[in-house]
């Protein structure tokens, strides 16, 4: 018997993802699905599913596997060897590294699902990436980041959650927003984003799910989207893309290469145009400064 928190496959579809059943009708017999790995969210009837027993489950979901997290690990340690490097360097008669401070880009992430939310939000800290995250219905993403932004004044935003075609149209149009279950939500996000910041270097956007209408939040303003080839695309894949340019220096531009073999789906899956990185180096650190008395007024 398919019980909700339950991990299954769907035969019809050959078995190729692994969900987590959300919920159970047991009246109509039918179940809604989350992806394990990927932003997916569907329904199946119950007589489709084939159980996967826990013993034959090896964290399909990746989200701490070291082929998943590893490229965005070994980018923090490249921006600590620069720092290392930096530090050798005299200043008058003192090490550069004990004055300097990073500063990496401050995220905010917007998230249409609590779970991928939650893992995502561990990653930023893991990472030791400033970052605010909030869970909300897409269709509220617009309205919330007018409050948001003004507030939060983040280097990077993030809006992502749920996507995909709508089902049983006999009128599909890939290129039309209407075909879409919530591309037309995050166009409307990256559009109030725009209007916030106009320089798509001054404020990144990432943007999208899977199968999201790709060139239409390009066109909004996103720098970069979901998805091209109109695939599902991994729970993760956003934050790397934001992590990427949060550790990428101020005067450099992302490799855009090497972000999207930072990604679990590559080019089919995101793309985007070239942006410059948001990480700072300052100096002096702050313990360095010593403690003085408040100035009066």
């Amino acid at each position: 018997m398919i019980r909700q928190g339950d991990l299954v496959k769907r035969k019809s579809y050959g078995g190729d993802i692994i969900f987590r059943v959300q919920s159970v009708d047991q009246t109509n017999q039918r179940v809604i699905l989350r992806g394990v790995d990927y932003r997916l969210l569907a329904d199946a009837p119950v007589a489709d599913l084939i159980e996967v027993k826990s013993d034959q489950f090896v964290d399909s979901s990746r989200f701490h596997s070291p082929q998943t997290v590893e490229p965005m690990r070994r980018l923090v340690r490249e921006r600590m060897a620069m720092y290392r490097e930096q530090s050798s360097t005299p200043l008058k008669g003192q090490q550069v590294g004990n004055f300097y401070f990073e500063v990496p880009g401050k995220v905010l992430h917007l998230d249409g699902d609590p779970l991928y939310l939650r893992k995502c939000m561990t990653m930023y800290e893991d990472l030791h990436i400033p970052a605010q995250g909030l869970h909300m219905q897409e269709s509220q993403m617009a309205s919330a980041l007018e409050r948001l932004l003004p507030q939060v004044k983040p280097d990077i935003v993030v809006v992502t959650g749920h996507d995909g075609f709508i089902k049983n149209r006999s009128d599909l149009d890939i290129y039309a927003l209407s075909s879409y279950k919530n591309s037309g939500h995050f166009v409307k996000a990256v559009e109030v984003a725009r209007n916030y910041e106009r320089n798509r270097d001054a404020l990144i956007v990432v943007a999208g799910a899977c199968q999201s209408h790709f060139e239409a939040l390009l066109s909004a303003g996103a720098n970069f989207a979901s998805s091209p080839a109109r695939v599902l695309i991994h729970a993760l894949d956003p934050l790397f893309i934001a992590s990427k340019v949060s550790y990428t220096p101020s005067k450099n531009t992302v490799s855009m290469l090497e972000l999207m073999e930072s990604t679990v789906t590559g080019l089919e899956g995101l793309g985007g145009v070239e942006s410059r990185g948001c990480h700072r180096m300052g100096l002096p650190r702050l313990e360095k400064i010593p403690s003085q008395k408040p100035l009066s007024v």
